[in-house]
């Protein structure tokens, strides 16, 4: 039997390509030692990506053993089930995995089912668990799928490309030989070859490809089981294509539907699909999630600002507060003041209190005291008014004088009145003049009032700026001038 492998338009020739080893007398396929390399390496992988992912690595380790020996069990059962016609005669041939028999497909539904299995008994989340070793599967199937090479499986139908791969007609079951590769053998040296797609090369290829994009995406996923979903999308696409090549497909029974072919296209759309709406959902929720926050924020923020102003509005009110409640208070205490004076002029004690100040110029009665504390340093302003009221006195009795004696004075008969004769403005000598001194006394000295008059005065001290003050003026010039005309002349 011829073992040459040639790829023609590559330029590459393989004289011998054997099928196993002799070791210590002991045949071993290298199809399972690559099975065998490439699941170590995947093993390998997982531990090592739950060590940087900071999970259990012991429980990842037990879970890849138990799957890969369902794995094992399943991808046999799964061909054996879609080959029946090749081991009805002979059932022992059903252990015989040296020589291959294996699918792949078969492999992921044992290893999934006893991982399932096991995450469920130890409390574990499956998913989480399922995207890490997604990966470790593809290292796996980037390594095994080399020994189809080795065992002259797991190719396409004739063809002239580039990856032409040429096998011995000898070195391959006829059952897989097409009427199209008898049709263009290719005679070198007397050996016939067939020249068909290396499909196993494809699929490695693929996978690798895969893997790589996986270690891309396991950094921006958004759910728990999507490189998982992944993988078995992105393979179920690649696998239908390379499933469409291939002549040794398994069909179901009595048609020539290739059950790999359909298989791969429920994974691409059902796990497509689910991947594409899941993406969707998790993003539409981190938005209203987001919208939420900044929404929050925003309400936050205004809350704080409001409270801030709150508080400033508060410290500018607190002292105006302050001085008015200040303001009212000495009022309040003004007025009290006041009227406790005039009820105590009204009883004896408050008369005889009133002769002892008049008496005695140093007792200050209390009224006064808040007066003159609330209104300080104002004697010049209210002299300056009393000048005003002498002023006013002076023309309102010259014009009397006037209108009443319209002759000169020179022909005048008539005796000039006391408060005309020369110094009795500043110096009264009798008591006819002291009615004179009235607005004088009432806009200076408080204590040398008559007890009547000391509540106007009083009324004047506190209230220096009230309209009244100008209508008592006036009553008083007017009842001073009515006054001055009772007296007798001289």
């Amino acid at each position: 039997m011829d073992m040459s492998i040639r790829f023609p338009h590559l330029g590459l020739e393989l004289d011998y390509v054997g099928k196993s080893l002799h070791i210590f007398g002991f045949e071993i396929t290298i199809y399972g030692i690559l099975i065998a390399v490439g699941m170590l390496l995947g093993i390998a992988f997982v531990v090592l990506e739950a060590k940087r992912r900071n999970q259990n690595q012991d429980m990842y380790l037990d879970m890849v053993i138990l799957s890969l020996v369902a794995a094992v069990i399943g991808a046999r059962l799964y061909y054996v089930a879609f080959s029946w016609s090749l081991y009805k005669g002979n059932i022992l041939q059903i252990f015989n995995t040296r020589s291959g028999g294996m699918a792949l497909y078969g492999g992921i539904l044992g290893g999934v089912l006893a991982a399932v299995l096991f995450c469920r008994i130890k409390k574990a989340n499956f998913w989480q668990m399922a995207d890490t070793a997604s990966m470790g599967i593809l290292i796996g199937q980037i390594i095994g799928r080399w020994g189809n090479f080795f065992n002259r499986e797991s190719f396409g139908e004739y063809t002239d490309s580039l990856f032409a791969m040429q096998l011995p007609l000898s070195a391959v079951r006829a059952s897989e030989v097409t009427t199209q590769m008898r049709e263009n053998l290719v005679t070198i040296d007397g050996i016939s070859y067939i020249q068909v797609h290396p499909a196993f090369l494809y699929e490695s290829l693929w996978c690798l490809l895969l893997f790589l994009l996986l270690l891309a995406w396991r950094r921006r996923k958004r759910f728990q089981g999507e490189l998982f979903m992944r993988y078995l999308a992105g393979y179920g696409f690649g696998r239908f294509f390379i499933e469409w090549l291939r002549t040794d497909q398994l069909t179901f029974p009595g048609t020539k539907i290739a059950v790999s072919q359909i298989v791969s296209a429920l994974l691409f759309i059902i796990f497509g699909v689910t991947v594409f709406v899941r993406r969707a959902m998790v993003k539409k929720r981190a938005e209203l999630r987001k919208r939420r926050r900044e929404e929050t924020y925003e309400a936050e923020e205004k809350a704080a600002r409001e409270m801030d102003l709150a508080d400033e509005a508060a410290q500018h009110m607190e002292p105006a507060g302050e001085n008015m409640q200040e303001s009212r208070l000495n009022t309040q205490d003004l007025q009290q003041d006041s009227m406790q004076a005039e009820e105590q002029l009204d009883t004896p004690e408050g008369q005889q209190s009133e002769i002892s100040k008049q008496n005695n110029p140093d007792i200050q009665d209390p009224a006064q005291k808040n007066a003159e504390a609330w209104k300080p340093h104002e004697t010049d302003e209210w002299n300056q008014d009393a000048a005003h009221t002498d002023d006013a006195w002076r023309a309102t009795r010259a014009e009397r004088t006037t209108n009443a004696n319209p002759t000169s004075d020179s022909e005048s008969t008539e005796e000039p009145h006391a408060s005309d004769k020369p110094g009795t403005a500043e110096h009264p000598e009798s008591a006819e003049d002291e009615w004179y001194m009235r607005p004088r006394q009432r806009w200076g000295r408080v204590e040398d009032i008559t007890s009547e008059e000391y509540s106007a005065a009083d009324f004047i001290f506190k209230n220096p700026k009230n309209p009244k003050e100008t209508g008592q003026q006036n009553t008083d010039q007017t009842r001073f001038t009515e006054e001055s005309d009772s007296e007798p002349k001289a």
